[in-house]
């Protein structure tokens, strides 16, 4: 039930159906927030689709040079969105020079995610107030939907309550689910020509930093000036009924 089968559409799933201790039902709530990759590999029948499944709102991480159609990419109808207001909410400005030093050579790996709230708190807080702030039925996405909405899903699911090697085996999947495919990162993107054994080579350094940015989430929070109110409300969107 948590892959969502949205045509044009890889490595989409639901955050809901996910064990927590902090939800009445054992589990994170459905229909509340989706990870997914760029929008625009959505055919219409796949925003219908999103649509039957409550989409509202479209939560989009990218900067804005990255957003817009690309060669290949399906030609949808002008009433596809309506109803859905999408909203910008870059977790790294990419035009900083030290971020472009530090981070592009490991972008597609979670390594950088302690680099990026060291060098831009300040986005990432905003991201996930944004989140806090915004309609359930939410689409939360980047280019591929596995290393800056990994980042996003590790520590909403890690304030969530989820066990930190359930959120790696999530991890584990969009990688997995990309693998292979062109991701259009702002940079080179190894993990775009890697085969299946390669990529489960990789995971098994990859996942250790993904399980502890879960595990950290509150610690993580403190680092970013994540007011509390925030945080519950976070929390609130995947456990509360």
């Amino acid at each position: 039930m948590r892959d969502l089968a949205w045509d044009g559409y890889p490595n989409a799933r639901d955050l809901g159906g996910l064990p927590t201790p902090l939800s009445p039902t054992g589990a994170t709530v459905f229909g509340r927030i989706a990870r997914g990759p760029r929008r625009e590999l959505l055919t219409d029948s796949g925003w219908a689709a999103a649509n039957t499944w409550g989409l509202r709102t479209v939560v989009d991480l990218r900067c804005a040079h990255e957003v817009g159609l690309r060669d290949g990419d399906p030609a949808v109808s002008s009433g596809a969105l309506t109803g859905t207001n999408v909203i910008s909410a870059p977790t790294e400005d990419q035009s900083d020079p030290e971020f472009q030093r530090v981070c592009f050579p490991i972008l597609d790996s979670p390594e950088y995610w302690q680099h990026n709230w060291r060098l831009q708190p300040h986005l990432v807080r905003t991201t996930l107030e944004t989140i806090a702030a915004a309609r359930p039925g939410m689409l939360v996405h980047c280019s591929a939907g596995r290393d800056r909405t990994g980042m996003i899903s590790a520590l909403l699911l890690g304030n969530a309550g989820v066990p930190p090697d359930v959120v790696a085996d999530d991890y584990a999947r969009s990688v997995r689910a990309m693998a292979g495919s062109a991701s259009h990162a702002p940079t080179t993107d190894r993990q775009a020509a890697w085969t299946a054994a390669e990529v489960d080579d990789w995971l098994t350094t990859a996942t250790p930093t993904v399980r502890e940015t879960a595990e950290r989430a509150a610690e993580i929070f403190d680092t970013l000036g994540v007011a509390h109110p925030v945080r519950t409300r976070l929390r609130d969107l995947l456990t509360a009924p």
